[in-house]
């Protein structure tokens, strides 16, 4: 009872009269600072609009400043170390580009490039993102692999394709093998970093805790790992393009790459653009793809910022 006395707090002894403003007020106080923290917010989420918005604008109004540069250089057929006398205009692109729109076989090229790299892409995942794992976490495993992938890693891939043609029985498959080689090493390397960046703390603290090694794997490893994993994937997809452009110059029969390589054949330069702006255009959209899919599984880390 004494205890209680002692512990009770002064507004408790006051008359209800009194004790009443005084509820109101700490309740006044608490409504303040919700809405005090909803305000800031609410703040920072237009600011982040507005950054957005801002680079948006600033990333078409240095689009529009290059293609109206590549206009003026057309134009004015400008020659210093440089040559753009034969290279054809946006305009001319641009009626080019329309004009395939009509024609059914420019689809097919364009679906069978992004079917290459599905395939292609799919197996790069699935057999990298393994591998990393394996050769981050295991001594034996990155002492067994990891020769090989620094021998055949600086290979380029355009290299690959006369024993590619050797190895393969279709022209098909050679070719998804090279674009195959392109997106795997990068994957594996960036899973390999995220990996070995796993900070040691945490990998004990989870053993201190009672944790196996799988368990630590799974809830400790693989989510510390998942940036460079997903840094790996879109550098992946990006160098997949460039594996597929290659493939398809040298045994391709239809494809965005066997198209402006023939274009150039024929000497048709508007389409050689028109290939080359398909292929960016493909490349950027799918990479941002790949960050869209990975970008659930990184939400923890946005909250940290």
């Amino acid at each position: 009872m004494s205890y209680a006395l002692a512990n009770k707090k002064p507004e408790d002894n006051a008359p209800e009269s009194i004790q009443a403003p005084i509820k109101q007020e700490s309740t006044a106080t608490g409504s303040t600072s919700v809405s005090n923290n909803e305000r800031m917010a609410n703040r920072m989420s237009i600011a982040l609009k507005s950054k957005q918005t801002q680079s948006i604008v600033v990333g078409i109004l240095s689009l529009c400043g290059g293609i109206l540069l590549w206009h003026l250089a057309t134009l004015y057929n400008f020659n210093f170390f440089i040559n753009f006398e034969n290279i054809p205009s946006p305009l001319n692109v641009a009626d080019a580009f329309i004009g395939h729109l009509a024609e059914p076989v420019f689809y097919t090229h364009v679906f069978v490039s992004i079917r290459r790299i599905l395939i292609a892409y799919g197996m790069a995942v699935l057999l990298g993102v393994a591998i990393g794992l394996a050769v981050g976490r295991s001594r034996l495993a990155r002492a067994a692999v990891l020769p090989y992938i620094e021998v055949i890693r600086p290979i380029p891939a355009v290299a690959w394709i006369p024993l590619a043609i050797l190895m393969w029985p279709t022209e098909e498959s050679s070719i998804i093998y090279i674009t195959f080689l392109g997106a795997l090493f990068p994957i594996i390397l960036n899973t390999i970093h995220g990996v070995e960046q796993t900070p040691e703390v945490m990998i004990r603290a989870a053993l201190s805790l009672g944790a196996n090694k799988l368990q630590v794997f799974w809830h400790v490893v693989l989510p510390a790992a998942l940036p460079s994993i997903a840094t790996g994937l879109a550098i992946g997809m990006g160098v997949s393009w460039f594996s597929l452009l290659a493939g398809e110059i040298i045994s391709g029969q239809y494809g965005i790459g066997y198209f402006t390589w023939d274009a150039y054949s024929l000497i048709n330069y508007p389409d050689i653009v028109v290939g080359m702006l398909v292929i960016g255009g493909l490349g950027t959209l799918s990479t941002y793809l790949i960050k869209v899919i990975t970008r659930p599984a990184l939400r923890w880390k946005e909250l940290q910022r």
